[in-house]
């Protein structure tokens, strides 16, 4: 009688660990600071490097085109980003709550455009275990935001364009035109020529030469020296430049055309002519922070457009709860800010392929903060 109650309690014990293992597939690391967090109360301290070996652009577009659609299907808790501001800058706090992928994080990301020995934007990122609160990792959030706002274009022109677009014109030259572009070839591959113009010539030569280089005969990529020349016969427009004063006249643009507007991301920030908004569909990625800081924000605060002029969001659209472009004629924008959600959503599956992997993992340093 002994002996089958002792194979009974280790058949118990057996299956229970059995069901464990298996229940999840979150990394071990994850779920051992969950159930035993005095024996491995330790934080994951994940440098760029690290980063950038798991990462790269169409894994990126598959995670944000997937992060778009929760977020259009309200399956997040996602507060606005908050804003400190400095004198010589700002710091954006950036908080989300995804359920369905049992994690929250909250990237900290500066924008301090003066700075000389350091660069003008920083960013962290630190995922939290929704059951214990525990902090799994410290983050990297640079390389992450580049990425993901390159990858959150890449979308909107899948979705937003015309079918197979042929000439994509970007106005600013420097790295997240490069992401742009990268995110823009995986989602529209019809795209074989490509126009740039910079207020900075050598830049702006610097990334075509590049470019005509990474894709040799795959890609005509051409320096332009207006902006109006730019526009001209192209079918999708990138604007990534921290002007204040519109640079893209509504006279420059085509029907059919277009537009990522990444550029405005604080107030008072403006990249486009008020008068194209009048006449586009206007796809923002989230109205409190659009309304804040996005492309809309300057026209919003001077009674040009309204809130009802706002089509919808992303979310929205890659959710199939609204239509994208719905003619060939129709002039489309997506006003991007950068959403919490995309930072985390990103950030854990690299740090499940880090974590999950015992080569990767073991050159990854670790802390316990609550020594």
């Amino acid at each position: 009688m002994l002996d089958s109650y002792k194979i009974s309690f280790l058949g118990i014990i057996y299956f229970s660990l059995k069901a464990f293992s298996t229940k999840s597939k979150q990394p071990k690391s994850l779920r051992i600071s969950i159930k035993n967090f005095n024996l491995m109360a330790q934080t994951y301290l994940i440098k760029r490097s690290q980063i950038e070996k798991v990462l790269d652009m169409k894994d990126c577009v598959s995670i944000v085109e997937n992060a778009f659609r929760l977020y259009g299907d309200g399956k997040v808790q996602m507060p606005p980003k908050v804003y400190l501001s400095f004198e010589r800058g700002d710091v954006r706090c950036m908080p989300v709550y995804i359920p369905s992928m049992n994690i929250a994080g909250v990237k900290n990301v500066n924008v301090h455009p003066k700075n000389k020995n350091l660069p003008s934007v920083m960013a962290t990122i630190t995922l939290f275990d929704p059951e214990t609160g525990f902090p799994l990792a410290v983050m990297d959030g640079t390389y992450i935001t580049n990425m993901r706002t390159g990858a959150a274009g890449g979308i909107a022109a899948k979705y937003l364009s015309i079918k197979n677009p042929k000439v994509a014109t970007f106005i600013g030259a420097g790295v997240q035109a490069e992401t742009q572009l990268e995110a823009l070839l995986i989602t529209k591959p019809t795209i074989f020529k490509i126009k740039v113009y910079d207020a900075d010539s050598d830049k702006a030569e610097n990334f075509a030469k590049n470019y005509r280089k990474k894709y040799e005969n795959l890609m005509n990529v051409l320096k332009t020296n207006s902006i109006e020349g730019a526009l001209q016969n192209t079918n999708i427009i990138i604007t990534t430049t921290p002007v204040k004063k519109p640079i893209i006249k509504a006279e420059y643009i085509n029907c059919g055309v277009h537009i990522n507007a990444i550029g405005a991301d604080a107030k008072g920030k403006q990249e486009l002519d008020s008068e194209i908004l009048k006449k586009s569909r206007i796809i923002i990625d989230d109205w409190e922070q659009a309304s804040h800081s996005g492309e809309i924000n300057v026209p919003l605060s001077k009674g040009v457009i309204s809130k009802k002029d706002i089509y919808g969001n992303i979310g929205e659209i890659v959710s199939g709860k609204k239509p994208g472009r719905e003619s060939d004629d129709q002039i489309t924008i997506f006003d991007s800010t950068g959403l919490a959600i995309q930072d985390i959503s990103v950030a854990y599956e690299v740090y499940k392929k880090l974590t999950s992997n015992e080569e990767t993992e073991k050159d990854i340093e670790r802390v316990n903060f609550f020594k």
